[in-house]
């Protein structure tokens, strides 16, 4: 018996290399404008996240997406907004979790 009917292979998805990481900035990095410039870049690369003001003066920044846009906003973050002053960027690598926008926390 010939089949009657065409079937059609589902094609998976291609999902792109997406890697998730947490950087600790160290520095004058608050009450310079740092959080809503690093939403915008962040925004601007496609990366979603957050980024935050700790009590101990540093801006804590979760960033997740394709590796070459994490490491360029990793590059924006070595250097802030003008009057930013960074001395540091301490990383680690976390588990992706799948979020879709970047905000900043208070």
């Amino acid at each position: 018996m010939a089949k009657r009917f065409v079937s059609r292979q589902q094609h998976q998805r291609i999902q792109p290399f997406v890697e998730r990481w947490r950087w600790v900035i160290e520095g004058r990095v608050q009450r310079v404008g740092f959080r809503a410039s690093c939403s915008r870049r962040a925004l601007d690369l496609g990366i979603s996240g957050w980024v935050r003001n700790q009590s101990d003066g540093s801006v804590e920044v979760q960033a997740e997406g394709p590796p070459l846009a994490l490491s360029e906003l990793r590059a924006w973050c070595e250097v802030g907004p003008p009057g930013a002053r960074v001395l540091r960027v301490k990383p680690s690598h976390l588990p992706v979790t799948g979020d879709d926008w970047f905000e900043v926390r208070y």
